[in-house]
């Protein structure tokens, strides 16, 4: 079955598959979901566990221990992590990699029992520990809300208004506010009043609950009525809270609890975290749509609503976006649509100047149902628009164009040597299908690695390979079908307007150029192929230049400042800290906005964003600028600045937004072994000797300081015999302190705590502690502290200890100067790590980007032997002897030598992009190899077998070769503009420019050193 004759005899089909791809293309990108970046499931949950009053080392060895050991059962774990603080277990557990989103919530419920085995254990003072499975979720619609002179209370019912009125508009998944400020009531206790009166706390403590719990309280049948009994709970107000009566029942020491104690509502002193956005207190909104939803549309939506808000929002409300991915997300959609149709109107362009407007109209007109058909294909299997999956449209552009450049050029040269317009079609597409459909094939297994990579970096392009499989694939089926019989009807009428031309169509002086050219250089065939090599060769050598990434900085502009107080900080100092710094960078023109989130990191807000978990030594600040090239000069003067500022205690770092899965720092080194001492050693020699490293900046170590604690040192003896335990010297030196709470004040949808505590002025002097006096349940009466404590001692202790497999681990971290690559930066610590004398039973590893880059590349290096078999077989079977397969096969690595100079006049790195762009461009090389070679094949077999017929095979393909090469690096030019695919852009261009030579000069001199001039191929090859 001739596929052209069909199409063209009876093209109903034909028209019917031209209709379905044009008018299903335009549908498709009305209708396609849109993205900022492709979904790739964050394989990770978080188990927390509260231990309070435990040490650092007492969770990790009476908490941490056990639920690790319980995870780590899991059949589906690939590694977990873990930090053991004072009073918290966090244990991070990562899943492997071929677990599909699908599986995920089977495998966090088996995650849930095997924690839920664990408790019993745990100690019983620990709470239920608690499974964190939507760590990935992504609230990409993100606001800051001030709200000037509001109180405390009516902030955080503007919180729960906004938050209740969000979740209606359609497409909305999930609304999270953080950072409302808290409020607590606080019993200021005189301490000497209780001692005078020998009221112990406990009475306090019995006395709240009660008067404010909700009790069921009966109910009485009243006729036919069913009468319930309802008791109010007796604390509605403040009043009501002070008239409470505290004392022995029965008795006339009962007093009110006004006076024993000041009353007051007041903002909590421990906050979780604190939000400002430009200096001002603020509280987040953060907005998640559903997964399958157009985040454009729900954007939309969401701001439409807030607009109808307006009337109901008191003055003073701003809601100031952080992050509006909607906004992104709709922007980039439509420069990369800008993009792709100038790849197109150029690739169109190209074709009609070199080859006619005919031509190029039937090329033109395939290649546009090609692109509108893919769309088709990504609207009926869920593929969104974004980043990856458009970039590959235009990767992709150069292969699409190729088959119906091959199928017209075939049907231009017939009809030229005077053949009607079906023959021309039905010998253009006999002769060439097969070789095209092999080729195509080529291509789509050139990115099969990354469609069949298990690894994050693998799910986050998997677009790339769908998009480029479905398009080669369409592009092969509209070249067979379509091309032919668009060529019938434009090119049909050329050829009887041309019906006394010349017979010979390679007669123009392009072509005898290029012939004479080769005719010198297969008389120098060893000369040249040794030149060749040589380049080949010398290019391996000049890769080692080359600048090493793994992925390009992101093209939003914000970055991140990180800020650490010393551990054991309290977060009142980390706020007036930050609140310094955002004066300080706020005073830059170039500064848009500054969000500044302390306690603990913001909501994830991308999906490439990993948020700090609660630390109250941590803040975190989103600074946004006017420019992208803004960012770096910005980061240099604010580094200077901080540097210079001696009231700054804690660490400043700061970090640019990457595309793709990112790592915690740039560079890691893991340090693990038994004690903590030891390992604590390791660490800080190499960050010793790092800070010394122009090429760093930002060294630390996750470990951080020894946090400063205060331990009673208790008498025995003398507090057994007063009756008193640990338990209760604890709770007065808590109640001492930060005070204890005693109950909780029922307010609407909220629960204030009840904080009893001493009066400031015995609350705030440390130096006193011991003059406390503690309740003495067998003199019934207070005692002196200092009778059960002998000293108070300030001691150092570990506040940090991280593990990694169950196994301490301590990690130095470090960031790349701002002018240095990550790569360069690793060679510089792996000479440090690689000098340092480890002692027995302790080990040292890479994490960082090296350990990201390393992953994802042994993954798609498990898939390309596979891969790359299957592209060799199908070149075995295509030609159907060894020797021309290996002559299409050699001139792959020697388009390394283009792409090394690309690079390095560029000055783009490698990184993992420009690996695919290189995948690219051997499907390219190969396909236009391979048509080649299978030219020379069939002139030989239908001439003498001589070099005549290797010529004439070559020059036939000069202008297809030049043409596909041609319209791919000038379709390529947009994204040599794009900040994601700008490496590989230039990879694929660079190596195509060289390679089209190789194709041209290469492949023919190959082909005759490894098949001789004989008669017949045949004979040759035996």
């Amino acid at each position: 079955m001739n596929w052209a004759r069909l199409s063209i005899e009876k093209p109903l089909a034909t028209w019917l598959l031209v209709l379905v791809c044009f008018l299903g293309g335009i549908w498709a990108l009305m209708t396609l979901g849109r993205l900022e970046d492709p979904n790739f499931a964050i394989k990770k949950a978080l188990v927390v566990t509260l231990y309070p009053g435990a040490t650092a080392q007492e969770v990790e060895e009476e908490v941490t221990e056990h639920i690790e050991s319980a995870i780590q059962q899991l059949p589906q774990l690939r590694h977990i992590t873990s930090r053991s603080m004072p009073g918290r277990s966090e244990i991070t557990v990562v899943i492997e990699d071929r677990y599909t989103t699908d599986a995920l919530p089977q495998v966090w419920d088996e995650l849930r029992r095997r924690v839920s085995d664990a408790q019993s254990a745990l100690p019983r003072s620990v709470y239920p520990s608690r499974v964190v499975d939507d760590f990935g979720d992504v609230f990409g619609i993100f606001y800051a809300v001030t709200a000037e002179g509001f109180s405390d209370y009516e902030r955080r019912e503007l919180a729960r208004f906004l938050r209740r009125e969000l979740l209606t508009v359609p497409g909305v998944a999930r609304v999270d506010t953080a950072g409302e400020p808290e409020e607590v009531f606080y019993l200021d206790v005189s301490h000497q009043r209780l001692t005078r009166l020998g009221l112990p706390v406990e009475m306090l403590l019995a006395a709240l609950p009660r008067e404010n719990s909700v009790e069921q309280a009966g109910a009485q049948r009243v006729g036919d009525q069913h009468l319930r009994l309802v008791v109010p709970p007796g604390l509605d107000s403040i009043t009501t809270l002070e008239e409470l009566r505290v004392g022995p029942p029965g008795g006339t020491q009962q007093l009110r609890l006004r006076d024993l104690a000041q009353v007051q509502r007041l903002p909590s002193e421990h906050p979780q975290q604190l939000i400002r956005f430009n200096g001002e207190p603020a509280f987040s909104l953060a907005i998640a749509g559903l997964a399958n939803a157009n985040i454009v549309d729900v954007g939309q939506a969401i701001e439409a609503h807030l607009a109808s808000l307006g009337d109901r929002l008191p003055l003073g409300v701003e809601l100031n976006p952080v992050y509006q991915q909607h906004q992104i997300v709709d922007q980039s959609i439509k420069d990369f649509l800008l993009n792709l149709a100038a790849s197109v109107s150029i690739v169109i362009l190209v074709l009609c100047l070199f080859m006619g407007w005919r031509v190029g109209l039937v090329v033109g007109s395939t290649l546009l149902l090609t692109v509108l058909g893919t769309l088709l294909f990504m609207r009926l299997l869920s593929i969104e628009m974004e980043r990856v999956s458009l970039g590959a449209l235009i990767i992709a552009m150069g292969m699409l164009v190729d088959n119906a450049i091959v199928v017209a050029e075939g049907m231009l040269m017939n009809i030229q040597k005077k053949m009607r317009p079906l023959e021309a079609a039905e010998e253009a597409v006999s002769r060439t299908k097969m070789p095209l459909l092999g080729a195509t094939a080529i291509g789509v297994l050139a990115f099969a690695g990354i469609g069949l990579s298990s690894d994050i970096t693998g799910e986050f392009l998997f677009s790339l390979f769908q998009v480029i499989a479905i398009s080669l694939a369409l592009s092969w089926l509209l070249a067979v079908t379509v091309t032919p019989l668009l060529g019938f009807y434009l090119l049909g009428r050329q050829a009887g307007a041309t019906s006394e031309t010349v017979a010979d169509p390679y007669a123009g002086r392009s072509y005898q150029l290029y012939r004479g050219l080769l005719v010198k250089l297969i008389a120098r065939r060893r000369t040249t192929l040794v030149l060749l090599f040589a380049l080949t060769l010398s290019s391996f050598y000049g890769f080692t230049w080359v600048r090493q990434a793994f992925f390009p900085d992101a093209n939003t502009p914000l970055f991140y400042v990180h800020y650490q107080l010393p551990q054991g900080s309290d977060i009142r100092a980390t706020s007036r800290d930050v609140a310094w710094m955002e004066e300080q960078i706020l005073q830059d023109e170039q500064v848009v906005s500054v969000s500044s989130f302390i306690g603990q990191g913001a909501s994830r807000f991308m999906l490439t964003y990993n948020p700090e978990q609660p630390d109250p030594a941590y803040a975190e600040l989103i600074v946004r600028v006017a420019q992208l090239e803004a960012i770096n000069p910005l980061i240099s003067r604010l580094q200077s600045r901080f540097e210079t500022q001696s009231d700054l205690q804690g660490q400043v770092r700061f970090e640019r937004l990457v595309f793709g899965p990112g790592a915690d720092a740039s560079i890691e080194v893991r340090f693990s072994g038994p004690d903590m001492q030891k390992l604590r050693e390791l660490g800080e020699s190499l960050t010793s000797q790092l800070l010394n490293e122009p090429a760093l900046r930002d060294v630390r170590h996750n470990w951080m300081e020894q946090e400063l604690v205060l331990h009673p040192v208790m008498l025995e003896d003398r507090a057994r015999f007063a009756g008193i335990s640990r338990s209760d010297l604890a709770q007065a030196l808590r109640f001492a302190t930060e005070g204890l709470s005693v109950g909780q004040y029922r307010e609407g949808v909220e629960r204030l705590p009840i904080i009893a505590r001493l009066t400031q002025e015995e609350r705030l002097d440390l130096s006193r502690l011991a003059e406390r006096q503690i309740w003495s349940p067998v003199e019934k009466a207070y005692v002196p502290m200092d009778q059960i404590v002998e000293r108070f001692d300030l001691v150092a202790e570990e506040s940090r200890i991280h593990r990694r497999n169950r196994l301490r681990t301590l990690t130095v971290q470090a960031e790349p100067a701002l002018d240095v690559s990550t790569h360069q930066a690793y060679l510089r610590v792996r000479a440090l790590v690689e000098q340092m004398d480890l002692p027995t039973g302790y080990q040292v590893e890479w994490g960082g980007e090296q350990e990201s880059s390393s992953d994802a590349k042994k993954a798609l290096g498990v898939q390309l032997p596979v891969s790359f078999l299957a592209m060799f077989v199908i070149t075995l079977l295509l030609f159907g002897r060894v020797k021309q397969a290996l002559v299409v096969w050699l001139v792959v690595p020697m388009a390394t030598v283009g792409v090394v100079l690309g690079l390095l006049l560029s000055g783009q790195p490698f990184g993992f992009l420009s690996l695919l762009g290189f995948l690219s461009l051997s499907g390219m090389l190969l396909k236009n190899a391979i048509v080649l070679v299978d030219e020379i094949d069939q002139q030989r077999q239908g001439g003498a077998g001589g070099r005549e017929d290797l010529l004439q095979a070559s020059v036939s393909r000069l202008r297809p070769v030049f043409l596909a090469a041609g319209t791919t690096l000038l379709g390529m030019l947009p994204l040599l503009f794009d900040a994601f695919f700008a490496s590989m852009a230039v990879t694929i261009m660079a190596g195509l420019a060289f390679a089209t030579l190789l194709t041209l000069v290469a492949v023919p001199l190959l082909y005759l050193s490894f098949i001789p001039e004989a008669g017949q191929v045949e004979g040759a090859n035996e």
